[in-house]
């Protein structure tokens, strides 16, 4: 069936809304910050047969897109072994090495019947705040194996033909630190899962199944049809860049990513040979989430494609068994996103070589995942768990974006007030960071200071970040921003840990801090060609100390603040 522009654009734009909706819906339903302010979720309609993205919500992390589509075909493939598929059920998992990412993001499935077929599936992931293991949070540094990182829960049947399976929830409230959160949080998910079929429902009935899939089906092509014409835009040629992550948490040895990247026609090929193996620590990824990766990469180089799998048709991914890129169970895998962000650097990399003017320099590159816990003078259990923000990477069009998110997600930064009304922690420091920006015609962005003071009695610090070793790196001859800088408070004494960018069990007494320090994004362009008045400015608006400006740019912007 063809289906005419018009009635394409509308039925693209209703489907993108309901996915939009079930992420509004989680938003402001879920009990925990990383979900309700930071946004740490994301649904989508995949398809009745290969999993694959056919729609995502425009609020949901990117990453998600690829990896949930592995997470949906586990399920078909579950259901189709298991034969007992009925109307009304829900599958339920966080396992990493079936659906992508790490432990804590908690997966909900929902085949969507209508006229006692599989039209579709709904999916909904979000990151819940605790899902038990060695440390409160779930970032374990020094993590062997996934059991010391959380509770693994396979695919399972939450509900049975729309009936709750309440021993299932029973097994997951009793694995987690925090059972109430985890509670508001899955009922979030299910609530969403709920609108996604009530207004797919009402879809069908306006337009009728038949031409519904066949927008479906007209949406994957053109993905296909606009990457294959931006990638044969671009010259033909073979290109190699590497990166490095500090450590794998367990030994203090650098660990290499690298990609080659190939143009031929509207081809478009990326191979990983020579990443890293396996490692015993956490920083290990799967498959899949590498193959998520290369998507997000890809859409930020070619920002007007369609969150479809169609995207990744023209695409050949070489990823190299037993690598650091594709870990097998039981690997820990909860510091995934710093390996994938520097897939993402170094595919960048890559690119700049072949088209400088689509890509940013690198941004700050890590998550900085800084958990502190204990428990409250009653003896209640508290775990703050959040991501920290730094700068983003100068572009042939602009200086970087000062204390950004992570380019692996549209997620915000829980606020300041948020964090200090749930727990017993205060922020005495949040701000930019001088001199943190890697120097360029345009320059990165700043990276952010945060510390830290304890308020309760006795409490712990864990800490899984990156780029403590290895800046950000600039681009087209921009500069290198600053590293990744971590230290806490005992006894009056400052320490860092000596792994640099990871730690666990570090003792705080009340009144005690910890402080971060995050990068700033690299610059793009030579920096002596940045206008000095530019430079003038950032000097006086504290972004850039003299000292610093006289090094990178020269003096010549001194005579012109004069």
């Amino acid at each position: 069936m063809t289906i005419d522009p018009i009635t394409l654009a509308v039925l693209a734009g209703r489907m993108e809304q309901i996915a939009d909706e079930m992420d509004a819906t989680l938003f402001r339903s879920a009990f925990n910050p990383i979900i309700a302010e930071a946004h740490d979720a994301s649904h989508g309609l995949y398809h009745a047969d290969t999993g694959e993205t056919l729609v995502q919500g425009k609020s949901g992390l990117p990453i998600f897109v690829g990896v949930m589509a592995f997470a949906v075909k586990a399920v078909i493939d579950k259901a189709a072994a298991d034969g007992d598929l009925a109307e009304g059920d829900i599958y339920i998992f966080n396992d990493a090495h079936i659906g992508g990412t790490h432990l804590s993001d908690m997966r909900l499935v929902r085949p969507y019947f209508h006229e006692g077929r599989v039209f579709c599936h709904l999916a909904s992931v979000g990151h819940w705040h605790d899902m038990g293991g060695a440390v409160p949070g779930n970032y374990n540094p020094q993590a062997t194996e996934v059991f010391q990182e959380a509770f693994v829960l396979p695919p399972v049947k939450l509900m049975r033909g729309g009936v709750l399976q309440q021993d299932v929830v029973d097994i997951i409230l009793r694995n987690t630190r925090l059972p109430a959160s985890a509670q508001g949080d899955l009922n979030g998910q299910l609530n969403a899962l709920d609108l996604g079929v009530k207004r797919l429902d009402a879809l069908l009935a306006e337009y009728g199944a038949e031409t519904v899939r066949a927008a479906l089906d007209a949406l994957s092509d053109r993905a296909e049809a606009l990457i294959k014409a931006e990638v044969a835009a671009l010259p033909d040629g073979r290109w190699q860049a590497e990166d490095f992550l500090d450590n794998d948490g367990i030994s203090d040895s650098p660990l290499p990513i690298r990609v080659a990247l190939q143009i031929k026609g509207d081809r478009l090929s990326l191979d990983f040979t020579g990443t890293a193996d396996a490692t015993a620590g956490p920083v290990n990824i799967s498959r899949g989430t590498a193959e998520a990766a290369v998507y997000v990469a890809i859409k930020h180089i070619f920002s007007g494609l369609p969150a479809n799998a169609g995207v990744m048709r023209p695409l050949s991914i070489t990823i190299p068994d037993r690598s650091l890129l594709s870990a097998e169970f039981p690997a820990p895998t909860g510091g995934y996103t710093e390996t994938i962000l520097r897939m993402i650097d170094v595919i960048f990399a890559g690119f700049a070589q072949a088209a400088p003017e689509r890509v940013v320099a690198n941004a700050y590159g890590t998550i900085n995942a800084l958990s502190l816990a204990g428990h409250r003078a009653d003896g209640r259990r508290w775990v703050m768990f959040s991501f920290y923000g730094g700068g983003h990477g100068g572009s042939a069009e602009s200086d970087g974006l000062n204390h950004g998110n992570a380019p692996i997600s549209t997620a915000t930064i829980p606020p300041v007030e948020i964090l200090e009304a749930a727990y017993p922690v205060r922020f005495t420091q949040w701000a930019l960071r001088p001199d943190s920006a890697g120097a360029g015609t345009h320059r990165g962005g700043l990276g952010a200071v945060y510390e830290i003071e304890l308020l309760e009695e006795h409490g712990q610090a864990f800490l899984f970040g990156e780029r403590g070793c290895f800046a950000p790196k600039g681009a087209a001859g921009g500069g290198d921003a600053a590293l990744n800088r971590f230290d806490y408070e005992n006894d009056g004494a400052r320490h860092v840990p000596p792994m640099v960018s990871k730690m666990v069990g570090i003792g705080l007494k009340r009144g005690e801090r910890v402080r971060l320090e995050t990068p700033g994004g690299g610059g793009y362009g030579p920096p002596a060609a940045r206008d000095p008045a530019r430079v003038a400015r950032d000097v006086a608006l504290g972004y850039v100390t003299a000292e610093a400006a006289d090094r990178d740019y020269g003096t010549g912007w001194r005579e012109v603040r004069a």
